[in-house]
Parts: structure tokens; C-alpha cells; sequence
């Protein structure tokens, strides 16, 4: 009996080609990827790189240390301000060439940041870099989402990952390096070389998918209309949350009249912000801010997630070396050495986990993730003024355990059901979600660590009266090892100042101790309260891809 064979019209043959043989780059996806990654990692690592530099910076241009902080500030502020709105300019000048603007951007300032004579224009060029820097990492995520099929994205974003969560780990360490052996001015000329090399490789091998190239001339069609209002207001917003954030502990938060203004400012700019871009999608015309995709719950989670991720990360990042030299009397270089291997047990972990991504759950794995990271702040817990170096990398290395298995499951998550037209507009904000919660953890760690550590030691000098008799018995040993008599009142005489200076600063290290401690806690908390959250994403759907919803 004859095989039986039904025809299809040319129209649905046509559109069953179009679904079987989707877009593909005529390059090697991984080499694609390998561009990519290059130029965000700088990136990223030119962020937390400049952290352990600060002093030389301070020294070498004539400025005070506070004054130094806005070669950060500058930096993260014009970051924060420019990662949601990439997604809107590549609509209108395509992803290759705003992510090569990007890059050359970064570059140029680089260079003007390693020549800068004078801490103003230093702070004006970290601007302009920070504006350059901010379009790279979700431009590459954006590039990765659509390069590669469903099945091998996992792994797309485990190279990613090794970019923006293994660079902050490795970055004071190198910083501290290059300080100490050579000039604070050769981490800004650093970024050169890399990206002409980035620039070359990206002009020869990344390419637009076609409806990024749709997008470009239908924006052309009309013209090209910037919505200047809703930029303002975008950077009115995340700029000034930005510098609430850096700035809040260093100015004591509300009782400064600067940081309620920006406070206020960011509050109003941000309700302005919201009603605009939702009219813009009222009148049919292209909002800056994608607000549709928090309809989905997928996404919105995802968003809660990537800021806790970041939160924790950057939180630690700060944690863990501010605690190693304060308290123990490391070097910025040996704290720095602390991270470094938790970023190899990263690099090592990535792979694994973006395999393990296209054949397992994602819900499982975050919950294993969040499980692992919350035993190891647990485990952070047990720390005292006695661990040594092997405990603490362990530790560090612990806690990378659990990152691995959040960050790839996060970016797949918030794909799920986004159309190929709205890869920029995720990356965007899961990397703003990323970019705020590090802010916020850092911000936390600083606020948290002084206010602690004052609480501690006002109830301890409580304790250090003349009533206390352990306290009277400690000054009078400690006046004979500093050439006092030990008869008589311990509190009078030869040595009994100098016993009483020793005893308080030991209770401020006990209290600096027991501040971080108290941060760890916290932390713990945070970070178990999200794994209920996971039972609120929907089950994802066989061979689940951005292109799910479309």
C-alpha cells in the first residue's frame, strides 16, 4: 500500500521552514560567544578593580581619601543609568554597532582615565567609561540569547557567568597587584589593547538577527524620535539611587540634606518614570523601559532572584576582605588572594552547571543553589578572630558552591516566554536587577558594620567599671607589663592608661567581630526567605526558550 502524502501551500510550507531552520550567526556560535565575553569582562572588572587603588589614586592626584570614592561613585551611577536603556538605543542603531560604540567608548576613556592630571577630569572620564561599560554586559547576554539554540544556551550563559560573577572576585586582587608592583594608572591602560582587539573581532564576526535589523528600519522609517523625557527620568532615577547607595553611610543617610534630596528626588522621578512609560505603550510608541515584561511571572521572579544574587555577591565581596584586613592585619594583595580561588572554583563550576541546565529543572537547581549558599553564610557564621587563611578560602570556596547554580538558572528563567525582539529589553534589566542589588549589598555590608559594632561596644563599656572585678584584675596584670606597680588602685599610677587604651581596643575589635557576625546572620535570613519563592515559578514548558512566547 502506497505511503500517502499530503501537500502544503506554499505560504504554510514557508512558515514551517521559517520555525524549523530559525536564525543562526554563519559564525562558529562559541566564537561568537568568545568575542562577546571578552569586552564584558574587562568591564566588569573594571568595576571592583579601581576598589583596592583608591589610596594611590588619593596620593598621586592630591586628593583626600572621601574625595577619591567618586572615582567610584562617578563610575556606578552612569553605569546604572545606562544598562536598562541599551535595549532602547539598539532599537534604533542596531546591537552590533551600539555594543562597538560601547566598546570604543570604554576604551577612549580608559585611556583619558590613565592620563587624567587632576581627580576632576579623572571623575568626568569614570563617567563616560561608566557609560560605555553599561551597554556591554547586557548587549553580550542579548547576543548569547539569540546565537545559540535552546538547548546549548545553558552553556551560552555559563560562559557569560564566568564574566560578571568570577571578574568582581578576581578584580582587588589584580588591583592590588598592579598598585604595588607598577602605577594605579596602568588598570585604566589595561582596558586598551583589549578593546581594539574587541572591536576588530566584533566587526568580523557579530551580526544583527533580522529582527533586530526590522527594528532598526522601522525606526529609520519614521525617523529617529529619542524619548529625552524618559531618559531624563531614567537617569534621574537609578542616577540618584545610585548615589544614595555609595553615599548614604559615608554622609550618615538622612541626617545629610544632600542625601534626602536625592532620596526624594529618585522617589518622585521614579512614580514620573513608571506613568510615562506606560503611556508610551498607551499611544503605541516605543517605551524606554519594558514594563510588560513584569506581567510575567517568570521574568518578575527572575528579576528578585538576579537582585538577591547580587546582593549576596557583592555583599560578601566587600565583607569578607574589609573583615580579613581590619581584624587580622591582611594585606590588599593577601585579601584579595582569599576571593580568588572561590573565582576558580567558579570557572570550574560554570561548565557543569550550564550542562546540567539543558537536562534538569532550573527550579531545582536554584533550589540547590540558595541551599548551598545559605549552609555556607551559615558555615561564615563560625568565623572568630582566630581563623585562619586555609578556613577562610574555604569558606569563600563553600559559597561559590552555591552562586554556580543560581546565576545560569536566573538568566534562563527570565527568557522563558520572551519574544526574540525582547532579548535586549531582559538582558537589560536582569543585569540592572544584578547591577542595584550589588549596590544595595554594599550598602548594607558598610551601614550594617558601623551601626553594629557602635551597638556592641556601647553595651560592652558598660561592663568597664570599677565595680567589675575581672576589669580591675586585667588593668592591674596588664600596668605590669607596661612598667607599672600592680599594687594599689589599677585605675591610677605608671602603665594604668596604657592598660586601660589595650582593653578598649580590644573590645572594639570583640565588637568589630561580632558586627560581622551579626551581617552573616542577616544575610542567612535573606537568602533562606527566597527558597518559598521557588515554589511560586511555573513548571517551564518542554524545550523552554526565549522564543517560547512568540
Amino acid at each position: 500500500m502506497a505511503a500517502s502524502t499530503i501537500e502544503l501551500p506554499s505560504a504554510e510550507l514557508s512558515a514551517a521552514q521559517h520555525i524549523e531552520k530559525p536564525w543562526r550567526p554563519r559564525i562558529n556560535p562559541w566564537v561568537v560567544a568568545m568575542t562577546v565575553t571578552l569586552a564584558t569582562f574587562m568591564e566588569v572588572l573594571d568595576s571592583s578593580i579601581a576598589n583596592v587603588a583608591l589610596p594611590h589614586i588619593a596620593g598621586g592626584l592630591g586628593a583626600t581619601q572621601d574625595e577619591a570614592t567618586w572615582v567610584l561613585t562617578a563610575y556606578l551611577v552612569a553605569n546604572a543609568v545606562i544598562l536598562p536603556a541599551g535595549a532602547y538605543m539598539t532599537g534604533f542603531i542596531g546591537r552590533k554597532k551600539f555594543y562597538m560604540i560601547c566598546v570604543a567608548l570604554f576604551g577612549i576613556s580608559s585611556a583619558l582615565c590613565g592620563i587624567a592630571p587632576s581627580l576632576p577630569l579623572l571623575v568626568f572620564f569614570r563617567i563616560l567609561q561608566g557609560i560605555g561599560g553599561g551597554g556591554l554586559a547586557p548587549s553580550e547576554q542579548a547576543i548569547l540569547a539569540d546565537t545559540f539554540p535552546p538547548e546549548k544556551r545553558g552553556q551560552a550563559f555559563a560562559m557569560y557567568g564566568l564574566a560578571v560573577v568570577v571578574a568582581p572576585a578576581i578584580g582587588p586582587t589584580l588591583g592590588g597587584y598592579i598598585t604595588d608592583n607598577f602605577d594605579w594608572r596602568w588598570i585604566f591602560f589595561l582596558n586598551v589593547p583589549i578593546c581594539i582587539l574587541s572591536l576588530y573581532l566584533t566587526h568580523r564576526i557579530v551580526e544583527d538577527p533580522p529582527w533586530v535589523e526590522k527594528q532598526v528600519k522601522e525606526s529609520q522609517k519614521g525617523g529617529i524620535k529619542l524619548d529625552f523625557l524618559g531618559f531624563g527620568l531614567l537617569g534621574l532615577t537609578f542616577g540618584s539611587l545610585e548615589f544614595v547607595l555609595d553615599k548614604g553611610q559615608e554622609d550618615d543617610w538622612f541626617s545629610s540634606p544632600v542625601i534626602t534630596f536625592f532620596f526624594v528626588a529618585m522617589v518622585i522621578a521614579f512614580v514620573v518614570m513608571i506613568w510615562w512609560e506606560l503611556r508610551q505603550l498607551r499611544i503605541g510608541h516605543r517605551p524606554i523601559l519594558n514594563l510588560t515584561l513584569f506581567t510575567r511571572r517568570n521574568f518578575a521572579i527572575g528579576f528578585v532572584l538576579m537582585f538577591v544574587l547580587g546582593f549576596s555577591l557583592y555583599g560578601t565581596t566587600v565583607l569578607i576582605p574589609q573583615f580579613v584586613q581590619t581584624l587580622l592585619g591582611y594585606t590588599a594583595e593577601l585579601a584579595g588572594m582569599v576571593l580568588s580561588p572561590a573565582g576558580l572554583m567558579m570557572m570550574a563550576m560554570m561548565p557543569i552547571v550550564g550542562f546540567l541546565s539543558s537536562k534538569v529543572d532550573p527550579r531545582k537547581l536554584l533550589g540547590y543553589g540558595f541551599t548551598m549558599l545559605t549552609l555556607s553564610l551559615i558555615a561564615m557564621h563560625s568565623m572568630d578572630l582566630g581563623i585562619s587563611y586555609g578556613r577562610l578560602v574555604f569558606l569563600r570556596i563553600f559559597q561559590a558552591s552555591g552562586l554556580a547554580f543560581l546565576f545560569i538558572p536566573i538568566n534562563m528563567l527570565a527568557y522563558i516566554g520572551a519574544k526574540p525582539s525582547e532579548s535586549n529589553d531582559v538582558s537589560g534589566l536582569t543585569n540592572l536587577a544584578r547591577n542595584i542589588g550589588g549596590s544595595c549589598g554594599t550598602a548594607f555590608v558598610a551601614t550594617m558594620l558601623t551601626r553594629r559594632t557602635a551597638a556592641h561596644e556601647t553595651n560592652m563599656v558598660r561592663s568597664l567599671t570599677s565595680g567589675n572585678q575581672a576589669f580591675m584584675n586585667q588593668v592591674a596584670k596588664l600596668k605590669g607589663v607596661f612598667g607599672g606597680h600592680t599594687g594599689g588602685n589599677p585605675l591610677t599610677g605608671a602603665g594604668s592608661h596604657s592598660a586601660q587604651a589595650y582593653i578598649y581596643n580590644q573590645l572594639h575589635r570583640q565588637a568589630n567581630m561580632l558586627a560581622y557576625l551579626d551581617i552573616i546572620q542577616y544575610l542567612v535570613i535573606f537568602c533562606a526567605c527566597m527558597l518559598p519563592l521557588l515554589f511560586f515559578i511555573p513548571k517551564p514548558p518542554k524545550n523552554a526558550s526565549p522564543s517560547a512566547g512568540h
